[in-house]
């Protein structure tokens, strides 16, 4: 048998799972949120476009695939019709599309695909790469394009998975940067150097979070059902996305080129973890220099694990596991 189409196949029965999980989180939140039949359905359809090219990245038979059939510039193209897609399904039968917010993300979106299709593979291209995809995310233009349809509907999210997606797709397909260790499922081994980490930084977090006053013990008081649920879909959450993302852009990519700009990884460590605390100036209020030093920190314990696993994977599970312990213990 042909591994190849066993791996693509993996993709398959990966994506009904997860659709098949998020129609159901979907239409849960829809019925408890008291959100209109009509509005629930655009949306519910969009997230389900989103979340089906936000997967593809993680698949490396699927990557290959799309290598294989496409040029980088058709390549780059097929990214950027496909980050307009999830906007259109939700935006035009809920009443929130508007023309000039398709331009600008079609433009964005064009921006972040062809980058490295037109530009050569040098330390500036790169560096400008990655400033380009931290400016877009703290500069929170998407809760500009996708606007909600009801108070307690933020759509921008989608706009934030497409970013995600993209960047990561333009990197590992288009410029083919390697050692990143790029993953939905961490191994084992992974998992076993993320938690230790986790433990290892969990004294000086504590430390931190005290001595610099950032939040008060709080933890969540609920029925166990509860709490445990809330728990796993915090760290899902954090895990696929916040970590995945964060990981692999500040880990993955620069940190990795950091350590082979300055000839030194543990110059590309210590540098990657205070530009990474830097990018957390804005948390709560601006400037949050006590959080940036936190941040900063934490990121020396994400850079180790990396590190150790040469794998973002190792770092994803480290940092889920913080900001899992920061979301239901302290307030």
């Amino acid at each position: 048998m042909n591994p190849m189409p066993l791996r693509v196949r993996n993709f398959w029965n990966t994506l009904a799972v997860v659709l098949l999980l998020v129609c159901i989180a979907g239409l849960l939140y829809a019925y408890i949120q008291s959100i209109p039949g009509g509005i629930a359905a655009a949306l519910l359809v969009a997230i389900l476009a989103e979340v089906s090219f936000y997967l593809v990245p993680g698949f490396e038979s699927v990557r290959s695939t799309l290598e294989a059939r496409f040029s980088p510039r058709m390549l780059a193209l097929w990214m950027t019709v496909s980050a307009l897609v999830p906007y259109s399904l939700y935006a035009l039968p809920a009443g929130r599309f508007s023309l000039a917010a398709l331009a600008e993300l079609a433009a964005l979106a064009a921006v972040a695909s062809f980058w490295y299709a037109l530009l050569p593979r040098r330390p500036a291209v790169d560096l400008c790469f990655i400033s380009l995809l931290a400016v877009v995310i703290l500069s929170k233009i998407f809760s500009r394009i996708y606007l909600g349809p009801v108070p307690q509907v933020h759509v921008e999210f989608l706009g934030r998975l497409m970013w995600i997606r993209t960047g990561v797709l333009a990197v590992l397909s288009i410029r083919r940067m390697e050692g990143t260790g790029f993953g939905f499922l961490p191994t084992k081994r992974d998992w076993k150097i993320g938690l230790g980490y986790f433990l290892g930084f969990v004294p000086v977090g504590v430390a931190m979070t005290w001595g610099l006053g950032l939040a008060s013990f709080h933890p969540r008081l609920d029925v166990w059902w509860s709490t445990l649920a809330v728990a796993v879909g915090t760290f899902a959450g954090m895990l696929w996305v916040v970590a995945l993302s964060e990981e692999f852009f500040f880990r993955g990519l620069l940190q990795q080129w950091l350590s082979s700009w300055l000839n030194s990884r543990w110059c590309g460590l210590v540098t990657a973890s205070i530009l990474f605390g830097l990018a957390h100036l804005p948390f709560r209020s601006f400037p949050n220099w006590r959080f940036v030093l936190l941040a900063a920190a934490a990121g020396l314990f994400y850079g180790l694990a990396y590190l150790r696993a040469s794998s973002i994977r190792a770092a994803m599970v480290t940092h889920a596991l913080v900001n899992t312990t920061w979301r239901l213990l302290f307030s």
